[in-house]
């Protein structure tokens, strides 16, 4: 075997892998990738099956993703010099309109964010297969086999290819990021906007897998438009000035039609979808972004003089690769021009509001409200450990933190996904500063009989058995698809750690450096109740865009009636019908959790990480949505 560092600044993989620790940035640029190779396979007039194989399979601790085609498939040195770094390596910042990507970073990152994986090919005959993982002093390695060799009959099989293909396997073991059930990872593919185009011309199928076993597959996945009528176009054909040269593009704006669209986030429903050849490169709404009167507008919009200047070297892409780069004067001159083909739309929408200055509900809704305020406030304090400070009002009620200290017990991994018949070292890491070495050291686990532990699991202090800070155990398991558990406790800290048996794992005996943290908190004076929902007002708030709001100074959720959507269900005489109460709890469950999950990140001092942020909003939602909503239903 050939074992090398990533021929990458560790330093920038470093940082780049963490802000790609997420499915679904690895999802974008894995499906961006196969069409890319379908499309150069359409080019040629190549035979082409656009098929792409996405196989989700979920564990306690951690989950198998894979992206698999039928596509060109990679020769050994090809798929080596996919390891390469930056701009000059994608196809994309080339000019050739293929995908979406990330600049040449987003395969490695992916990766490595996720925790590690391997990339098998199949090109001419030959078949390759590269791992990529971790050292134990945190360097960033791969593995090439030492080269290629002659395709097998069961290499076939496996890649599900006849010809040409490529299969990414990446075993997601960071404890950071969270493993979405089968069915969030199927929207996740349908909704994405940087994939909306792609699931319009490709067959993408989606399957859920159990113990090496399908259970399911939905495809082809489909991006669900929501009924609308049409404002502008369809593909209304128009053009722009830039440098004394004319650059046409094409515009669809609709309307969406007793549906609502989600404003934010990856799965975006609402804006422009920015088109170039066959990369997504943005969805908003220009001048018009976050303004009142865009609630129900949606479309797309497509210029390919975007992807010709960015092949040309234009900034045409943000800095963070998270869309157009406003600063850019071809990407100005753009938005100017379609900002002005849909003022008139926008402006319409607006002239439909009604202007009403204050609203109220009835006294059964009014005690519902309260009712949930009161249960989210014990949620805060018994479930998510949140304090409120006394801050003077209108200075922001948050959390002190302390310096962060690792936990007391901790495995090396929560999920060890390994290769059949290779030993693997578990571990188990001490922090004696927060122990008693006398302290009794006991191990429960779920081991089963064709997976050998060495030495055995047994008890004792920690004095006796922690050497270093550590205990390890090796681990072999000789049948694909079993699964144990271990679990350790000290006191009253507990960890635990969950072992799955793959065919075609990693081999490597590497160690992951997603160490979990908790952060001390040192309380401050709190208020006696420790309320930090106290009511709720309806209220126009002429210069904010969202819906609702959470007001920190008043400890109050503000709902906005200046938003189109809520005056929909405002009657002549400023009373909030009852019949809107889905509505209501729509609005205090998106403003609810918006503010604990953001309260409890900046716990975990990852205040900045949105995508941490967003994935613990959407656990929180999972944990207390249905009761929100099953108490407006009851009334």
């Amino acid at each position: 075997m050939a074992v090398n560092p990533i021929p990458v600044d560790q330093r920038v993989i470093d940082i780049d892998s963490r802000r790609f620790a997420s499915i679904g940035k690895a999802l974008v640029e894995l499906i961006t990738n196969s069409d890319d190779s379908y499309t150069r396979l359409e080019e040629a007039s190549q035979p082409a099956s656009g098929r792409i194989r996405v196989l989700y399979e979920p564990h306690r601790a951690g989950a198998l993703l894979i992206v698999a085609d039928q596509a060109e498939g990679m020769s050994f040195e090809h798929a080596c010099y996919s390891l390469t770094y930056g701009g000059a390596h994608s196809p994309l910042s080339r000019g050739e309109g293929g995908g979406r990507g990330y600049f040449g970073r987003g395969l490695k990152q992916g990766i490595y964010g996720l925790g590690h994986g391997w990339l098998e090919t199949i090109r001419d005959g030959r078949f390759t297969r590269i791992e990529l993982f971790r050292g134990e002093n945190g360097g960033y390695l791969y593995d090439d086999g030492g080269g290629d060799r002659p395709a097998t009959p069961r290499d076939y099989a496996r890649l599900d290819v006849t010809g040409n293909g490529t299969r990414v396997a990446i075993v997601i073991e960071n404890p950071l990021v969270n493993i979405p059930r089968y069915r969030s990872v199927v929207r996740a593919v349908a909704n994405n906007v940087y994939l909306r185009d792609v699931v319009a011309r490709r067959h993408i199928e989606v399957a859920h897998v159990q113990s090496g076993q399908v259970m399911e597959i939905e495809g082809p996945v489909r991006f669900a438009e929501p009924p609308a009528r049409v404002l502008l176009g369809p593909d209304l054909e128009e053009h722009f000035e830039f440098e004394r040269r004319s650059y046409p593009l094409t515009l669809t704006l609709k309307r969406a039609v007793n549906a609502e669209l989600a404003q934010r986030g990856d799965e975006r429903a609402n804006g422009l979808v920015v088109i170039s050849g066959t990369a997504v490169l943005d969805c908003q709404l220009f001048d018009y972004e976050n303004q009142t009167g865009t609630e129900y507008l949606f479309g797309t919009v497509r210029c390919s003089g975007l992807i010709e200047r960015l092949g040309q070297g234009g900034a045409i892409i943000s800095d963070e690769r998270e869309g157009l780069n406003p600063k850019d004067p071809f990407v100005a001159a753009f938005s100017r021009a379609v900002s002005r083909l849909i003022a008139p739309c926008v402006q319409a929408e607006k002239d439909q509001l009604r202007q009403l200055e204050y609203v109220t509900t009835s006294g059964r809704t009014a005690l519902m409200i309260e009712q949930i305020l009161r249960r989210m406030n014990r949620a805060a304090i018994e479930d998510l450990g949140i304090v409120v400070s006394t801050a003077a009002a209108g200075e922001e009620q948050g959390f002190v933190e302390d310096v962060e200290h690792p936990a007391a017990l901790r495995f090396s991994t929560p999920f060890y996904y390994r290769q059949a018949g290779h030993p693997f070292h578990v571990r188990l890491l001490v922090d004696a500063r927060q122990l008693d070495p006398d302290v009794v050291l006991s191990f429960d686990s779920r081991l089963p009989e064709t997976m050998r532990i060495d030495p055995a699991l047994q008890n004792g202090t920690l004095r006796d058995l922690a050497t270093d800070g550590r205990v390890e155990w090796t681990v072999t398991g000789d049948v694909p698809s079993e699964r144990g558990e271990i679990m350790a406790r000290a006191g009253s800290h507990l960890a635990w750690c969950e072992l799955v048996v793959a065919e075609h794992g990693v081999g490597h005996s590497h160690h992951p450096h997603h160490s979990p943290r908790r952060v001390v908190k040192r309380r401050v004076p709190h208020d006696h109740g420790e309320a930090m929902f106290t009511g709720y007002e309806l209220r126009r708030l002429e210069s904010e865009p969202a819906r609702a709001i959470y007001s920190p100074s008043e400890r109050r959720i503000l709902i906005n009636t200046a938003a189109p959507t809520v005056q929909l269900y405002v009657d002549g005489r400023g009373h909030f019908r009852d019949s809107a109460r889905l509505l209501l709890a729509e609005l205090l469950m998106d403003v609810i959790s918006d503010e604990l999950a953001r309260r409890s990140i900046a716990k975990s001092r990852h205040e900045n990480d949105m995508e941490a942020h967003r994935a613990m909003k959407l656990d929180i939602i999972r944990r207390y949505g249905g009761d929100i909503h099953l108490a407006f239903q009851g009334g």
